[in-house]
């Protein structure tokens, strides 16, 4: 049977019932992947005309149909079908890797975040936006967004504690330096697009300021020149955290504007007071043209895409993994 790969204009001639990733990349079709086990959405693609079998979703081999966002690493090819692949030039392939890591650092940004800082045993590639799971016991186990770029030595996470969170109460009052943590990743589809220079908005909610850290990171070790407006939105003054950060990476970005959002404060305070959704809002008539990233929590994100798609931003331009407080 075949199957076209757009927009490569590609024929590939298949045998029924064969995975979808396994096939592109036996073809050596550029294909974005990373877990390949259905987690991290990042080797999503749409099917164009016929039917193909997603074998992850909850109705075991489930039919997607024409028009459907399908992950390739879940999908079965059992007819003749179109697919079509989301931009082919920005391909990123980091196979999933589990790494021994050892804590070398534990610092308080604020009252109730901590930043966590982890040796690594061996290289971890990753692309700026990415996430990883962390494991600190068999029973302690949970996402975090990398807030660096790659380099050989280490990675660093923010990770916010919630009060009663079953993980977060381990990493408040058990974690220290010198224990060993268990890295799973890379995972995510919101990572720094490089090869554009169309403008980009950043919209951050708590701990979110993590992986948006990350991307600015890694647009400046790019050069990149693009205008980059960040919105960091928390509840109180005591939330803010990372201004020294934005204020460096000013330094090297400098068509960066930051925005620091705050829910409540008093009036000694410096910061725009209200919703970071509100705020960008206000600030834009219209963002046609734009990319987004987006981070925090999902009511945050969901709002916020609705918003930017009003504003005009295309909705295959919003980049987002939001995260869900369950088992924290």
């Amino acid at each position: 049977m075949d199957v076209s790969i757009l927009p490569l204009q590609r024929m590939l001639n298949v045998r029924a019932g064969e995975n979808l990733l396994d096939v592109l990349r036996a073809h050596e079709i550029p294909v974005s992947y990373s877990c390949m086990a259905g987690r991290c959405g990042t080797c999503r693609c749409r099917v164009v005309s016929g039917n193909v079998l997603v074998t992850g979703s909850r109705e075991t081999n489930a039919p997607a149909a024409t028009g459907q966002s399908v992950l390739a690493c879940q999908t079965t090819i059992v007819e003749d079908c179109a697919i079509e692949l989301p931009e082919i030039d920005e391909i990123v392939v980091h196979p999933a890797k589990i790494i021994k890591t050892t804590v070398i650092g534990i610092e308080d940004v604020t009252h109730d975040i901590k930043r966590v800082r982890l040796a690594l045993s061996k290289p971890f590639e990753f692309s700026p936006g990415q996430y990883a799971t962390l494991q600190f016991t068999p029973q302690h186990v949970r996402p975090y967004s990398m807030a660096v770029t790659q380099n050989p030595y280490a990675v660093e996470f923010h990770i916010r504690l919630v009060p009663n969170g079953r993980v977060t109460s381990y990493v408040a009052n058990h974690l220290k330096v010198g224990d060993t943590v268990r890295l799973s990743g890379p995972l995510g589809t919101a990572y720094l697009r490089r090869r554009t220079t169309d403008p980009v908005v950043c919209i951050a909610g708590g701990t979110g300021l993590a992986p948006i850290l990350s991307i600015l990171r890694g647009m400046a070790e790019a050069d990149m020149a693009t205008p980059v407006h960040v919105y960091f939105g928390v509840r109180s003054p005591r939330d803010v955290y990372g201004t020294h950060w934005l204020d460096e990476l000013q330094e090297r970005l400098p068509n960066l504007t930051a925005h620091v959002v705050v829910a409540s404060w008093d009036m000694s305070e410096k910061y725009r007071r209200g919703v970071v959704t509100e705020a960008v809002g206000a600030d834009w008539s219209s963002l046609k043209g734009w990319r987004a990233y987006l981070a925090g929590a999902p009511v945050m994100v969901d709002a916020a895409s609705i918003l930017l798609r009003q504003k005009g931003v295309a909705n295959e331009h919003i980049y987002a993994d939001a995260f869900y407080a369950s088992g924290v």
